[in-house]
């Protein structure tokens, strides 16, 4: 598998308080890598800085072994990386179509023509397409998720940066997503997915990825990570001895 993405010593201070202190990791093509943490880890500010919305304090961030560190927000969603957020805010007032196809126009630089072709293909994957002429504003959460992950995929991703897509759903729900997200894998498209679901991690990824401290604790097989001392240690006080 040929990496895709690989993070150096990324680090960011806000005044006196460091919250990435050094954090390293590489992404493959096509891979699902799954991250995990406790409140206050740096997992979305982690994602702000691989989208360029922050910019960090030292390390470095290769995207196609290219150092991508001093691009903006633009150019990196047009050059291929792709973002959800934690809570979704469709254009409420424009349709299902309308919403995906801003991610088209505005995310990847298309004609109208293209967006349009591309906001069908998209709804397709997502499960939306029967919903296409629906204002935003009368979705479920569910479909409002669905939504979210449409639009950052309009924007033709080569990896899809996840911030806790499953939060709130019930239980099929979640299974649901994890299955879109499969589909999104099968297509090509790398992801790093945040998540506090550990069904998520252990059923939707191909390696985890544990942030504490502001550091990378641990990374590998999901149930590997899952069972390891360091997630006992960090979210259960474990004691590292035993």
């Amino acid at each position: 598998m040929s990496t895709i993405l690989t993070v150096k010593d990324l680090g960011i201070s806000f005044g006196s308080n460091h919250v990435l202190k050094g954090v390293n990791f590489d992404l493959g093509q096509g891979e699902v890598l799954g991250v995990i943490g406790p409140n206050g880890a740096g997992k979305t500010v982690m994602l702000n800085i691989l989208t360029g919305i922050l910019k960090p304090t030292k390390g470095t961030i290769e995207f196609e072994g290219k150092e991508i560190s001093s691009q903006g927000v633009t150019e990196r969603c047009r050059g291929g990386i792709g973002r959800t957020f934690q809570v979704p805010r469709p254009f409420e007032k424009m349709t299902v179509f309308e919403n995906i196809m801003v991610g088209g126009v505005f995310g990847a630089g298309m004609s109208e023509k293209e967006a349009k072709v591309k906001a069908k293909e998209v709804a397709k994957t997502i499960g939306l397409d029967d919903k296409l002429a629906l204002f935003a504003g009368k979705l479920g959460l569910l479909d409002r998720k669905r939504l979210e992950i449409g639009r950052a995929l309009a924007t033709e991703p080569k990896i899809l940066l996840l911030d806790e897509v499953g939060g709130g759903l019930t239980e099929s729900e979640v299974g649901m997503i994890i299955n879109l997200v499969k589909t999104v894998k099968s297509q090509g498209v790398s992801v790093i997915w945040i998540e506090h679901i550990i069904r998520t991690m252990l059923e939707g990824t191909d390696r985890v990825l544990l942030l504490a401290d502001g550091v990378d604790v641990i990374c590998g097989k999901p149930l590997d990570v899952m069972n390891s001392k360091e997630v006992s240690k960090v979210y259960m006080g474990g004691d590292e001895e035993e």
